[in-house]
């Protein structure tokens, strides 16, 4: 019921996942990323407690390709999910169980690794990772969304799809980005639609958190 880009932006070390699904709010439980670490996406039958375990197995040092080995061996119920992950070397794994549903792909890419389920067909994944990088003069975040775009426009679920979300990890402890479109009719377009309202704030908020007294006027009453 999900389709998913899991990447890593190889000039800044940032970390992010697109993520859309015919569920409601997919991105509160299948979205996991950490600063200098890596990012991981748990779909399917969704355990959401995959995606820290990974985050912490990664922050030891192992490789992505190690740390899916410890989740597949450690799991309950694996069988049941669908996982993918990255490091910070941009090694990429992922992981269909046997009951994965419906029509199911997984496809690693350089800085990126797509996983689908219930899919129109095979090639949504091979879609979103040819999007993302064949666009590596454009910024992250939009290589993000084209990519999500991309797996929408080679058919995207068999079914129509309710939410998504976008999630960037620069090198704060908190996302930069966590952009997430719970329900709507057409929450890739909307999803779009908000990350263009949010990218030119995106780095002032950084800032304001950081440094206020750098930070650009806040637009309010009162503001000097």
């Amino acid at each position: 019921m999900t389709f998913s880009l899991t990447a890593r932006c190889e000039i800044t070390g940032a970390f992010g996942i697109v993520v859309s699904s015919s569920s409601t709010a997919v991105a509160a439980r299948c979205a996991f990323t950490r600063a200098r670490i890596g990012a991981v996406a748990t779909q399917n039958i969704t355990d959401p407690r995959i995606g820290p375990r990974a985050l912490d197995l990664l922050e030891t040092g192992l490789p992505a390709r190690t740390v899916l080995d410890r989740i597949v061996e450690t799991s309950d119920h694996i069988a049941y999910r669908q996982v993918a992950l990255i490091d910070a070397q941009g090694g990429t794994a992922a992981y269909s169980g046997e009951k994965t549903l419906g029509t199911y792909a997984t496809a690693e890419g350089k800085n990126c690794v797509a996983a689908g389920n219930m899919l129109a067909g095979e090639d949504v994944i091979a879609a979103m990772v040819e999007a993302f990088e064949s666009r590596s003069g454009s910024s992250f975040g939009k290589r993000l969304i084209r990519a999500l775009q991309a797996g929408l426009a080679a058919g995207g679920e068999a079914g129509p799809v309710h939410s998504a979300g976008l999630l960037i990890q620069a090198e704060v402890s908190w996302p930069v980005a966590d952009l997430r479109v719970d329900y709507s009719e057409t929450p890739i377009a909307d999803l779009t639609a908000l990350w263009e309202m949010w990218k030119p704030d995106m780095d002032s908020y950084v800032t304001r958190a950081l440094d206020p007294s750098q930070a650009p006027s806040y637009g309010v009453p009162g503001d000097p």
